[in-house]
């Protein structure tokens, strides 16, 4: 298991080892990803799920945390969905990078009750591994860059730990420049 720099004062285990810790698509994911043994996760307080919050109780770097949005859009009457994966201190460019990958004329953050229906991914905890198989994965080149992040799982009682080159090489991943600003 990796020794995780990033961790703070969380105590991680294999990803593989404790599907209790992660949302159902998650770990079915998990299983089939070819580097799933370089993939932890701590349990965490669900209340402090929010990245601010999180960072802040477990002593872990800002910088080192990642948010995965799911965004949408419409074109000739169809809804195209897209996750974004962005370092937390930054934001995505969903009306310029992402509007421009998915054409669509307006995009925008999608409901949350609708990013939770269709990735079955706790609100707080929508996470980039176990999504739509048929959804574009953007990730920031910063990202990808990061030898090691905290990311989502899928419920809120729990945090992943990963290195962004594990997450770059996720089915239907694109790596972008400037996705995060």
């Amino acid at each position: 298991m990796t020794a995780w720099t990033i961790a703070g004062s969380l105590r991680v285990e294999s990803a593989l080892e404790r599907p209790d810790l992660l949302g159902e698509p998650v770990a079915a994911a998990l299983r089939g990803l070819p580097d799933a043994d370089r993939v932890g996760v701590a349990a965490i307080d669900p209340d402090l799920a929010d990245t601010a919050a999180f960072c802040q109780a477990y002593d872990t770097p800002l910088d080192a945390s990642a948010n995965c949005v799911v965004v949408s859009g419409k074109r000739s009457g169809e809804e195209r969905f897209a996750a974004c994966l962005v370092l937390a201190t930054t934001r995505a460019d969903v009306n310029g990078v992402v509007r421009r990958r998915l054409d669509v004329r307006k995009a925008s953050f999608a409901p949350m009750d609708t990013a939770v229906r269709l990735t079955s991914m706790a609100h707080g905890g929508i996470t980039p591994i176990g999504l739509p198989a048929d959804w574009p994965l953007l990730i920031d080149a910063a990202v990808a860059d990061q030898p090691e992040l905290i990311i989502g799982s899928g419920i809120r009682g729990s945090k992943l730990l990963v290195p962004g080159s594990v997450l770059a090489a996720l089915p239907g991943a694109e790596v972008l420049d400037a996705l995060g600003r």
